[in-house]
Order: structure tokens, then C-alpha cells, then sequence
């Protein structure tokens, strides 16, 4: 059943009701107040919770002459961890599994073989067990393991799922570090996100943080990832599809001095109103923006301290984690790069060890941009990664009902799951 153009109508003469407030004009206005007078540093209560690397800037490359040039990096190394989705069963369980896999280029097909998987269960019943010691399967050239969440019924869902997901990738990447020669890159940010946004949600999750080894020990993986590459003087990155960050955005709104509302949503927002090209234009409705697609945008490097990057900032705790390197070599720092073809935002993070070195920087920076021009998006070693950890729609139909066999249930479905699974997509 689809809209009659009456309907349609009807809701689209809703949007008369609405003022945007602010116009475009404005608001790009105030993009360019922010950058001139606001993150050379980003001050929040006195704490520099923004600041960057070395000389703020904008710059820009053409798409077609970075694609062509010289590759900085011979070699590339992607990671990435799919999962099934926190699932709920009938007997109380709620039970997520992930694996996570790493891609090469040149392929190299023993190390695109290799997965780390791992299931995590949530049950209210005290007397449910789990042997979580870690086992093996695929003649010895993968590793499993199942993990108990203790009960927290609240966020069930949310824990086994981050849980799972951080623990397969971070195992998987410290497994296979020395597989790595000349750049890593991660599908997603430098740390675990989701796990340090945590202690900022509840105080449930908070005390689970503090009383509770699991998070604490998935956050040391990375953190001994961080170090072993350091060792190495091999470089990491994390390459965000999504960023969402809004440590700017939240500070500039407790900022007496600012008496225009901040109008994004999300840092994302602000950086892509920084690195859109173009002119307006005239056109038969009066004026509109032309974007100019010819090249990439992007910033300098930032030292970020703020929001969950906070705990592995210099004054952060990393949540007890012992840091064996000086306190700034974790701290996370971030270019982001606008791809204006698709009209899309990438934050590319990396340990302030690598960045403080303005050759490695750079060589970074370039590496990363040519890889957005020739894949027209992420890194083809992010996506080859991707490919390699993905668990398709069929293959979680098919393991759901392999545990509903196994643990003699059924999933607890609403009538969305049935609804959903009538549709074609």
C-alpha cells in the first residue's frame, strides 16, 4: 500500500509549519567563527579537550592525481568483527556471537582463513555456567570462546553485544600483530567506544566497569595492541565510516560567550560544513548550492581529550588499565576527510606515538586520502576486512536456530520479527 499523492501532499505541507531558524548562509558563517577562534584549543572549564597536532589547517587534494600517486605503505592490513545481534531466547538467555577476521593486501590466504570467535551470555539464572576457557577449530587456525555477562537486566543487550564484539576484534588483532609489516587498519575507532561510553550512561554500567574484570580486560587488549605496534613502529589506524563524535558541539554549548545556538547535531555536521567547495548558484527557485566534487577536504590532526576519548587521554585512568609507554603515546588523535562526491565525512584515528612524528603524519594522511579516492569510500582493505568478519541474514537465521536446538527453545520473537521476516529486503 503505498501513499495517494493526497496523503503525500498532506504530510509534505507540514514542513511549511517548520522555520530552520538560522539559514545555510548563517550557519556556514558560524562553521567558519568556530574554526577561526575555537579549537587552537578547544577549551572546556580550563582542560584542553581539543587542540591540534601541529598547524590548524584545511586542505584539499585532487581525487584522480592522489589515486595515481606513489603508495606510502606497500602493504595494508584490515580488521573488522561482525556479529548476529543480541538475541533473546525464552528461557532467559540473550546471547550474542561475533568473529572477527583480518584481510591483507597482497592476500594472504592462512591469515584470511584465521577467525576469533566469540559468543557472550546474559542470563538472569544464577545457576546458569559457561566454560570460558578459550578452545580451538579449523585444524588449530581458529580460536572460541564463551563468556558469562553477569546479570544486568537493563542492558542485557547492549553487553553482550559490545562485549562480544570488542573481545573477538582485540583478541584477533593481538593474535595476529606480527602478521602486520606495514600498516594496520581498523574497521572503526582506535578504542572501544561503545565499552568507554559506558560509565556515562548509568550507574549500573559504571559499577560493571569497576567490579567487573571483562570490560577492563577487552580495553588492555587494545591498549598492549597500541604498545606491541609501537614496539614494532608499525603504524595503526582506525578508519570511522560513521563518526558521531560531539565533544565540540557539547563544549561550544556551554559556552557563555557563543549567543548563537550551535546548530549541528554532531561534530560530523560542523567538519562537513568546514570541507563542503562550492557557490551558490542561481536556479529557478532562486539560489542553491553547488557542491564541488573535483577533490578531497580534509583537516590537520587533532589531539582529542575529551568525551569517551577522555579515559586514554594523559589525566584519563583507561580504567585501571597499567600503561607501559608515556601517558600521551595513547592519547587519540584524528584527521577527518570529506569525500564530496558521495557528500560523506570519514575521521581516521591514530595513537598520538604515530602522529607526533610529522613524517609519519603525513605519510598517514596520504595513505588514507589515496585510499578514499580509489575505493570512491572506505579503504578496500576495510571492506575486503568486512567481507571476511560479515554474518549474513541466512547465516543468523541459521546459528539462532541452531542454539534454539541446542538449548531445547525458542527465540522470543515480537510481532516486528514477524512482521520483518515477511518483507522482501
Amino acid at each position: 500500500m503505498t501513499l495517494d499523492p493526497v496523503h503525500f501532499d498532506g504530510i509534505a505541507r507540514l514542513a511549511r509549519r517548520i522555520d530552520p531558524g538560522t539559514d545555510e548562509r548563517d550557519r556556514r558563517a558560524f562553521a567558519e567563527t568556530v574554526w577561526e577562534e575555537f579549537l587552537d584549543p578547544l577549551l572546556d572549564d580550563g582542560r584542553r579537550v581539543l587542540e591540534p597536532v601541529d598547524e590548524q589547517a584545511r586542505r584539499l587534494v585532487d581525487c584522480e592525481a592522489v589515486a595515481l600517486r606513489d603508495r606510502e605503505f606497500p602493504t595494508e592490513h584490515g580488521l573488522d568483527a561482525g556479529t548476529i545481534n543480541p538475541t533473546t531466547f525464552k528461557n532467559g538467555l540473550v546471547i550474542d556471537i561475533a568473529q572477527a577476521a583480518m584481510s591483507a593486501t597482497p592476500s594472504e590466504l592462512d591469515l584470511h582463513r584465521s577467525r576469533t570467535t566469540v559468543m557472550t551470555v546474559h542470563s538472569n539464572d544464577e545457576t546458569m555456567t559457561v566454560d570460558e576457557t578459550w578452545g580451538t577449530f579449523d585444524e588449530g587456525y581458529s580460536r572460541s570462546r564463551a563468556v558469562k555477562i553477569p546479570p544486568l537486566p537493563r542492558f542485557a543487550e547492549g553487553v553482550v553485544h559490545a562485549l562480544a564484539l570488542y573481545l573477538a576484534e582485540s583478541t584477533h588483532a593481538r593474535d595476529h600483530a606480527e602478521a602486520v609489516s606495514d600498516l594496520l587498519v581498523l574497521d572503526g575507532p582506535l578504542y572501544p567506544r561503545g565499552l568507554l561510553r559506558w560509565a556515562d550512561q548509568h550507574p549500573d554500567l559504571a559499577d560493571f566497569l569497576l567490579d567487573d574484570p571483562r570490560p577492563t580486560t577487552v580495553l588492555e587488549n587494545y591498549v598492549r595492541l597500541v604498545e606491541a605496534f609501537v614496539d614494532r613502529d608499525v603504524p595503526l589506524v582506525g578508519f570511522v565510516k560513521n563518526p558521531a563524535t560531539r565533544v565540540i558541539t557539547r563544549t561550544l554549548k556551554d559556552k557563555r560567550e557563543i549567543d548563537v545556538s550551535v546548530p549541528w547535531a554532531d561534530d560530523s555536521a560542523l567538519f562537513t560544513r568546514l570541507l563542503e567547495r562550492g557557490e551558490y548558484v542561481d536556479d529557478v527557485d532562486g539560489e542553491r548550492w553547488d557542491r564541488d566534487t573535483s577533490a578531497l577536504t580534509y583537516t590537520n590532526w587533532f589531539r582529542s581529550r575529551g568525551g569517551v576519548d577522555r579515559p586514554l587521554s594523559a589525566e584519563g585512568d583507561a580504567l585501571g588499565v597499567d600503561r607501559r609507554l608515556e601517558r600521551p603515546a595513547y592519547e587519540v588523535t584524528f584527521f577527518v576527510v570529506y569525500d564530496p562526491r558521495d557528500d560523506l565525512l570519514y575521521r581516521i584515528e591514530a595513537p598520538y606515538a604515530f602522529t607526533k612524528d610529522p613524517e609519519t603524519r603525513e605519510r598517514l594522511t596520504m595513505q588514507l586520502l589515496q585510499d578514499v579516492a580509489v575505493a570512491h569510500g572506505p579503504p578496500t582493505i576495510v571492506e575486503k576486512a568486512d567481507e571476511l568478519a560479515r554474518i549474513s541474514n541466512a547465516e543468523k537465521a541459521s546459528l539462532r536456530e541452531t542454539l534454539e536446538a541446542q538449548f531445547d527453545t525458542v527465540q522470543d520473537r515480537t510481532y516486528d520479527d514477524h512482521r520483518w521476516d515477511e518483507q522482501p529486503y
